[in-house]
């Protein structure tokens, strides 16, 4: 990341991921951008993952996302915010009826770091709780949380062990054998 956000950049961003799944579930054209008229930040590069919420409950309905810049961050954003409303397996695609009481929350990442760590007890040292986003790579398989899910699995053991869960292998791989662990920051915000 350049530099942090404006204002006026993220309200762009949460305007845009709305539209988005407005005009999807209505079949409608989605937004084009003049990328002239864009700033910098909105216009280069960048990662995103696109939560949503349902309120008041604050329970997930949706997030899918990016570790990788591949296109401009607009893009990236209005691509997830539909994915997250209607390609997330864990949920049915969000109804027309939802959408007052959906929350849409935009996380922008830093690029992944490899953590370089020499044992279970250096790793658990070197995590960051509600700073660090978390990637554990076996092989093939991969995972994240956010820094978000610190809220929600405050120990460090607990949120390396229901990552290795949410890559489909047993909760004690990170115990066991030697994974990747990348880390990475996000600028979180939200309706």
């Amino acid at each position: 990341m350049d530099g942090s956000l404006t204002t006026f950049e993220k309200s762009t961003l949460l305007r845009v991921a709305r539209n988005a799944i407005e005009n999807h579930i209505h079949q409608k054209l989605l937004e084009k951008f003049n990328f002239d008229d864009l700033t910098p930040n909105l216009s280069s590069p960048g990662a995103s993952f696109v939560t949503l919420n349902t309120i008041p409950d604050n329970h997930l309905r949706g997030c899918i996302g990016t570790l990788e810049a591949y296109q401009s961050l607009i893009l990236d954003v209005q691509e997830h915010a539909i994915a997250a409303a209607f390609d997330d397996y864990r949920f049915s695609p969000v109804r027309v009826t939802e959408l007052p009481v959906i929350r849409i929350e935009i996380s922008r990442l830093t690029k992944p770091i490899l953590l370089n760590y020499d044992s279970t007890e250096d790793l658990l040292m070197k995590l960051q709780p509600g700073i660090d986003g978390v990637i554990l790579k076996n092989g093939i398989q991969r995972a994240t949380f956010l820094p978000q899910v610190w809220e929600k699995i405050e120990s460090r053991e607990s949120f390396l062990s229901q990552l290795c869960l949410k890559m489909g292998a047993n909760t004690d791989l990170w115990k066991r054998k030697q994974l990747q662990v990348f880390t990475y920051q996000v600028e979180e915000f939200h309706e």
